[in-house]
């Protein structure tokens, strides 16, 4: 992610203290962006030769391989501040959530295809693309993001642990009440009375 640090230099400085502050998002955002490409490519190749019949099919196998590179990138890039989970747990929680978003990412255009008829022969070959993208791609994309990020947070990348106080060995408790006794008597003796 040198490319991403690259443009953070110059940014200015305003922008730069609030990408500081929202470090973890942004960065979720840049991951967003380079599986975004991957999710396209992915799945206009398919879509425009060996599945053409099944575009649905075509977005849900971009979405899987966008998945792939983008636990990669979110565990050592994104959320590498956050743990808390064995790994083959964490990737097993990552994926199961995955699996939701590409089923949310996915329900739309399957909605515009099959509930709306935004298909050929009920409309134009450009009609169908223009759906498909708006649909598959954007408003997919941007439901399963949202999703994922919240689902990502709170359940797979969890936030670090504050250190919990430890708790005080008993005969300290009492060695602090007998050093407070001895300190507040002492006080009384040096304070002479008016």
């Amino acid at each position: 992610m040198f490319a991403a640090e690259a443009v953070f230099a110059k940014l200015p400085p305003r922008y730069r203290d609030w990408i500081r502050q929202n470090r973890e998002m942004f960065r979720f955002a840049v991951v967003g962006s380079a599986t975004f490409l991957v999710d396209t490519v992915v799945m206009y190749s398919l879509k425009w030769t060996i599945l053409d019949t099944k575009p649905v099919t075509a977005r849900a196998i971009g979405v899987i391989v966008a998945t792939v590179v983008g636990y990669v990138l979110n565990r050592e890039w994104s959320f590498r501040t956050r743990g808390g989970r064995e790994r083959h747990h964490e990737a097993a929680l990552y994926f199961l959530i995955s699996g939701v978003g590409v089923v949310i990412s996915s329900a739309p255009m399957w909605v515009a295809r099959y509930a709306l008829f935004l298909e050929e022969p009920h409309v134009s070959w450009a009609v169908q693309e223009m759906s498909d993208f708006l649909s598959g791609l954007i408003l997919g994309t941007l439901l399963a993001m949202v999703f994922r990020y919240w689902a990502f947070r709170k359940f797979v990348f969890l936030a670090p642990k504050a250190a919990a106080p430890s708790k005080p060995e008993v005969h300290t408790i009492i060695h602090s009440a007998r050093a407070e006794k001895r300190l507040a008597s002492a006080e009384e003796r040096s304070v002479p009375l008016r």
